[in-house]
């Protein structure tokens, strides 16, 4: 059989098999090995167990669950509120300066979990009450928190980076740095278009300020500034040479435990249990998917639908722009129906060699994957964050929270238009620090 024709049986199957509602892991093992069982024989079978396997042997994926134990951590304490409180108390005198503060909590809450809904609900709890308390739209209430928790798949660290980095054979260190500025972009675009919103609804109580003494703000930096230096030391750790990704994850972990213990009093055996039950669950899962679509990728190469699909591209007269906007499109979608995780451990072994010998960098090209999936987050029919939002506040319904979030949703698509015409945004600090990509 042709295969471009064996990869479109293989996409709407694929398709079929994870609409179906079983796990993307097993969905992924089924199909690879249905198609080598039809197309390769029972003997191709064999070495599965051990590309599973050799898959999952690798030293930098211990950072997935080193980063996911750091941020599960914090999740469970008040880290998120204290963070909100903090930011609410320096910025109450800026206009909008709640819906700032509640997005530039996201930002840091998401730095330090990695995860979108943890961030949601962490941030969402209190700030969404006290947005609608203080008259803001609710679209803007909403809006604003559900955008602000996809920040955590983009701002390091980042699991969804790390993923990719092992996918695609890239430096995490670069994918990392790359995060940063798109990152704090996007931070600026949200928070652009919420003072906009706010100023446009002219409501006296939402422009109208609280007054904070010089002592109340300062007293509470001392529950939030630890979390701020882990982050740092982090980053300093990882770029300064002194440790691996995977080591500063398991020192950094083990300082977000510490904390937790001594500043949040998270000392009672079940909570920390809690911590590591929740943080295993959600490795494995990942790691599971990580097994799978390594299976997967090597039954695309067998029956030659990677490299047929590469070359057909290759071959096809269109601008460069034109196929990045074909690729993005796919992503978009993609992104509609899969968890960010997904996606990339099934696109990547496609898109690589395609993006490659288009002449775009792998590096950047994470970012504009990225930020595709962050879209995906607050989009039906999954939109994970909408949900999260709905259940932190089920009084404003789905349709509220959708088009709250969907200026939001053409900000990101604005990051993903500058980042083309500017590539530097996220090529130039991994180039500044770690020297340019031979």
């Amino acid at each position: 059989m042709d295969p471009l024709t064996l990869a479109l049986m293989v996409g709407i199957i694929t398709i079929v098999v994870l609409f179906s509602g079983i796990s993307v892991a097993s969905g992924l093992l089924i199909v690879a090995t249905g198609f080598l069982l039809v197309f390769d024989g029972a003997r191709s079978l064999q070495s599965l167990p051990d590309l599973f396997f050799a898959e999952l042997n690798s030293f930098a994926l211990l950072s997935i669950p080193m980063f996911i134990i750091m941020g599960a951590s914090i999740a469970s304490t008040r880290a998120g509120a204290d963070l909100y409180e903090a930011l609410e108390r320096w910025l109450t005198r800026v206009p909008g300066g709640l819906v700032i503060s509640n997005l530039g909590a996201c930002a840091l809450f998401a730095a330090m979990s990695g995860s979108s809904p943890a961030t949601c609900a962490a941030i969402g709890k209190m700030g969404i009450p006290e947005m609608r308390k203080r008259g803001y739209p609710d679209g803007v209430a909403a809006g604003s928190i559900a955008a602000g928790g996809t920040l955590g798949i983009l701002i390091p660290p980042s699991v969804t980076m790390i993923v990719y980095g092992i996918a695609t054979e890239s430096s995490i260190g670069r994918l990392f740095l790359a995060g940063v500025l798109p990152g704090v972009l996007l931070v600026v675009l949200f928070m652009a278009w919420s003072i906009y919103a706010t100023w446009r609804s002219g409501d006296a109580r939402v422009l109208a300020s609280s007054n904070y003494t010089w002592k109340q703000k300062f007293e509470i930096l001392p529950k939030v500034l630890p979390f701020l230096f882990i982050i740092l030391g982090v980053l300093y750790a990882m770029y300064g040479g002194i440790a691996t990704p995977s080591e500063t994850a398991a020192v950094g972990a083990l300082l977000c435990i510490v904390i937790a213990v001594l500043i949040y009093r998270l000392w009672h055996p079940r909570d920390l249990w809690v911590v590591l039950r929740d943080s295993t669950r959600e490795s494995v899962m990942i790691l599971f998917i990580i097994g799978a679509a390594g299976v997967f990728s090597y039954m695309l190469s067998s029956l030659f639908i990677t490299q047929s699909i590469a070359e057909w591209i290759g071959t096809l007269d269109v601008n460069r722009w034109v196929l990045m906007a074909m690729i993005n499109l796919f992503l978009l979608v993609a992104g509609f129906f899969l968890p960010p995780v997904a996606v990339i451990l099934m696109a990547a072994p496609i898109l690589l060699p395609v993006i490659t010998t288009a002449g775009f960098d792998p590096i950047w090209f994470a970012v504009i994957l990225t930020i595709n999936m962050e879209i995906g987050l607050i989009s039906p029919p999954v939109g994970l964050n909408l949900y999260v939002i709905n259940g932190i506040a089920p009084d404003i319904s789905l349709k509220t929270i959708l088009l709250g979030s969907l200026p939001y949703v053409a900000c990101m698509v604005l990051a993903i238009v500058l980042l083309c015409l500017f590539p530097g945004i996220a090529t130039w600090l991994p180039d500044y620090v770690m020297g340019p990509k031979i």
